[in-house]
């Protein structure tokens, strides 16, 4: 449930928040208006207001570890997409600076960076791989590893192409691994549940003054809508109003299969 919520759109996910949020508040309000209840609500009238702090403090708490976790994330995948935007370009260079042909190369990585933009990128939105991206990941690894390459160039440029090539796929199975982490799931059910329970606290710290809570209920309902709802925003870091776009990568097509003069700035008009 929380995972399907998360997914919403930003109106469905501010929508459902403040349902919930003003929902619950309404239903208090209204089981201390009740007749039927207020007697029995009197016998725990006198609930002083730290009572209420205690339970905001952890709601507060909780609430920041989740937003932490949530921009670390999104720092991670606009690191892991930058990180492999640059070795897919490092390849790039090497193979134009090299004495020998590596026009080979550069069409493998030319197909491997068509494939992450047309296939797995839109495949990750969905928590899924594409298996053509695999087979051309490994197509220019192969490429890359062609023994020839020592003896044609130099044993320098092959290690660096190597090197290249290898913290690219890194870069990518980081990526892949954070448009599928749903460990934040358990976090988000606690907090929801956490801001429940502290407008009860709010409730009871003012079952004497229903118009009081009212106006406290609503307070902190708004403030829990805006707060929580932004989090979950950037919740998906691929995804969403706040995504990280592919645009490192394709600004690769246009230069990984030309040649040496593709190396060069274009001339000012």
């Amino acid at each position: 449930m929380i995972r399907a919520w998360l997914e919403l759109s930003t109106f469905g996910i501010f929508a459902t928040l403040g349902t919930i949020y003003y929902g619950v508040a309404l239903i208090l309000v209204g089981l201390s208006s009740s007749r039927l209840l207020s007697m029995r609500l009197r016998s725990i009238h006198g609930i002083v207001a730290p009572f209420f702090s205690s339970v905001a403090i952890l709601f507060g708490l909780l609430t920041g570890f989740l937003a932490s976790d949530v921009g670390d994330r999104n720092r991670q995948a606009v690191r892991a997409v930058q990180i492999e935007a640059g070795e897919l370009r490092n390849i790039h260079t090497l193979s134009v600076a090299s004495v020998s042909d590596m026009s080979n190369i550069r069409a493998a990585l030319k197909a491997y960076v068509t494939s992450e933009v047309t296939e797995e990128w839109p495949a990750m939105l969905l928590g899924l791989k594409s298996p053509r991206t695999d087979v051309a990941y490994d197509s220019l690894l192969r490429e890359i590893s062609d023994p020839a390459i020592t003896r044609d160039a130099s044993n320098t440029v092959h290690g660096a192409l190597m090197g290249a090539s290898i913290r690219a796929g890194t870069a990518r199975n980081d990526r892949l691994s954070l448009s599928t982490d749903h460990t934040n799931d358990l976090k988000w059910t606690s907090v929801l549940l956490l801001g429940l329970i502290t407008q009860l606290a709010l409730a009871l710290v003012h079952l004497e003054r229903p118009r009081a809570m009212l106006a406290a209920l609503t307070v902190f309902a708004s403030g829990a809508i805006v707060a929580l709802g932004i989090i979950a925003l950037q919740e998906h870091p691929f995804d969403g109003a706040f995504r990280v776009a592919p645009a490192p990568l394709e600004n690769l097509l246009s230069i990984s299969e030309a040649g040496p003069a593709s190396a060069l700035p274009p001339p000012p008009k």
